[in-house]
């Protein structure tokens, strides 16, 4: 496992180019191509703007522009959701190049990982200067916390990835299970509700519970709040999303062997 593990770093020139491939291939034959990587934040944004500062307005003191607020949680949960869907079907999908005997089978997962990964980072360019923009960046030490999010998150999915792509070989009924668990993890983080409002706090001991909660709150902290207090849970479930990936590696690697035949 472990030199497999580190065979990762020699395969770096090939993941960024089937990441590069992915990226040309979601937007081939569109009229703005790329730019939909633009344009999709931009047209959400701008629905929810709308729907809860018209249709369903949110008053809730702290949180506003509230629009902005759910963003800061939506566009890293976008990453997360997209790249496990993308993951568990990934081996499956790519069948003739794991039969090659010197593919690295675990290249596919990582790419569907590293693909959303980019899409989030220009989700960013939008939400960035609308947080400006409406005086909620708060440029502070702070935003010295994103790249450590990010990386967090990076080994967290990654880990959650790599599992799901191994048993989804064998198990295909974990594609459809898959689905209804994310809509169900996604009412169960804070995302489009405060954590600070008094009826999510009653249950503060389940949403501990729950890994992505930590992630989404302190995007939340680092993007809109300012100050973060939530660095402890952070680097927590840190040492938690490495252990997670070492594990995940670990179940990948053991069935490796069994993968050309079933796919």
């Amino acid at each position: 496992m472990l030199a497999n593990l580190a065979n990762l770093i020699r395969y770096r020139g090939l993941i960024q180019s089937l990441v590069a491939r992915e990226l040309k291939a979601r937007y081939r034959g569109s009229v703005l191509g790329f730019f939909w990587s633009f344009v999709n934040p931009v047209l959400l944004l701008l629905v929810y703007s709308f729907v809860f500062s018209t249709i369903m307005p949110n008053t809730t003191t702290g949180i506003q522009p509230y629009a902005l607020f759910m963003f800061c949680g939506i566009l890293p949960w976008t990453w997360f959701s997209a790249s496990l869907s993308e993951a568990t079907n990934s081996l499956i999908s790519g069948g003739n190049l794991i039969k090659k005997v010197l593919f690295p089978a675990e290249v596919l997962p990582i790419v569907s990982v590293l693909t959303n990964m980019v899409n989030f980072f220009l989700g960013l360019l939008i939400l960035v200067p609308s947080l400006i923009y409406f005086n909620r960046l708060h440029l502070s030490f702070a935003l010295l916390w994103f790249p450590v999010a990010v990386l967090v998150q990076l080994g967290f999915t990654l880990g959650l990835a790599l599992v799901l792509s191994a048993l989804t070989v064998h198990f295909r009924d974990i594609r459809d299970l898959l689905a209804n668990i994310l809509t169900l993890w996604f009412f169960a983080t804070p995302i489009i509700y405060s954590w600070t409002q008094d009826n999510v706090r009653a249950y503060k001991s389940l949403f501990d519970l729950n890994p992505f909660t930590h992630l989404a709150i302190s995007y939340q902290e680092i993007m809109f709040f300012g100050p973060v207090g939530h660095w402890k849970w952070l680097l927590l479930l840190g040492a938690y999303s490495v252990l997670q990936f070492l594990a995940g590696y670990w179940l990948f690697d053991r069935l490796r062997d069994s993968f050309s035949e079933a796919v």
